[in-house]
């Protein structure tokens, strides 16, 4: 009879502190802060570092619980403008229609991705379109963007070419070097990191220019991390969690792009592993580049870039000095 009544006795008390135990756990998931994320397109090394602060926990050890999600509904600026989301993923360029509106979007970019834009003119190696001026006479996949085609008019009269002479088709590409190989397109804009990195992985000889090399201005930050203006000005204090827990996420995959890469692909399963890994390593390289510290956004970049669009006629109107960035929620003394 003793036996068993300790028996009831210890069983009690594991129930007793079972019982507590989830209470307690319950009690901490009650009191993460929910905060919903919307991707720009499908998942890809761009967003390694937050799904690595997601798998880490990083964003549970700041009180939040996040979701990542892609956009279904919308971009991300629309959906985080509506509250939908409270941060997102857009790019400068993509921003700058909102900025030059005279009814924008309650939006403001909180840190970028990438320090440097790493986008340009992808072409098969020796089709001659290893600079700009080469573009003359050959088949380039547009997305009829004024900004994309006065980008490289541009950087080709710089090179003493002639955009006029560029003959343009739809970009309705899906693979890049399978594209190039197949004679679809002669030129397709890429960014590096995986557009031209997914050319190497497949063996596809290449030639690359980037427009940053070319004419710095179009040095823009691209992507860049949004926030919801009003969700700013109340919490303040969760936007800072929030970033603190992404750059440690961003800096898991600067110092360990392997097992970066085998996150991202366990969240996204659907996407190639070699291609993950080699996207990865180059990347872990671009996030921080030459910064000290990831996610900041030079003020003299940042507006040098709006001004070439107001002066080039290329949005509604002049966008004001400082417009649309802030480094005041990233997670450093050294705030602009």
């Amino acid at each position: 009879m003793k036996v068993k009544w300790k028996a009831l006795v210890a069983l009690s008390s594991l129930l007793v502190l079972g019982a507590c135990s989830n209470e307690q756990s319950a009690t901490e998931n009650k009191e993460l802060e929910k905060i919903t994320f919307v991707l720009d397109w499908t998942p890809n090394t761009n967003h390694t570092g937050l799904y690595v602060a997601q798998q880490k926990r990083y964003f549970e050890e700041e009180g939040l619980d996040v979701e990542i999600v892609q956009p279904s509904d919308g971009d991300a600026s629309a959906i985080v403008a509506s509250g939908k989301a409270q941060f997102g993923i857009s790019a400068q360029d993509s921003l700058a229609p909102n900025y030059a509106s005279d009814d924008s979007l309650p939006i403001t970019a909180v840190a970028t991705i990438l320090q440097h834009n790493t986008s340009g003119i992808m072409s098969l190696k020796g089709e001659g379109i290893d600079r700009p001026k080469g573009l003359e006479g050959k088949t380039y996949a547009t997305w009829d963007s004024p900004v994309e085609q006065a980008t490289i008019a541009n950087v080709m009269e710089k090179d003493g070419g002639d955009f006029e002479k560029v003959n343009l088709i739809p970009n309705n590409i899906v693979d890049e070097p399978m594209a190039l190989k197949e004679k679809q397109a002669d030129a397709i804009w890429v960014f590096y990191g995986w557009g031209g990195v997914s050319a190497e992985s497949e063996g596809v000889p290449i030639d690359y220019f980037y427009f940053k090399d070319l004419n710095p201005v179009f040095d823009y930050y691209t992507p860049v991390i949004i926030s919801n203006d009003n969700f700013l000005k109340e919490h303040g204090d969760v936007a800072k969690k929030f970033l603190k827990a992404a750059e440690k996420g961003y800096e898991f995959a600067i110092e360990s792009p392997e097992e970066a890469a085998d996150i991202l692909v366990e969240e996204a399963p659907e996407l190639n592993k070699d291609l993950v890994l080699a996207s990865q390593k180059w990347l872990s390289e671009q996030y921080r580049a030459d910064e000290d510290r990831w996610g900041y956004i030079d003020s003299q970049r940042w507006n040098d870039f709006y001004t070439w669009l107001g002066k080039n006629q290329l949005i509604d109107k002049e966008i004001p000095e400082n417009t649309g960035f802030t480094n005041d929620y990233l997670p450093s003394e050294q705030n602009d």
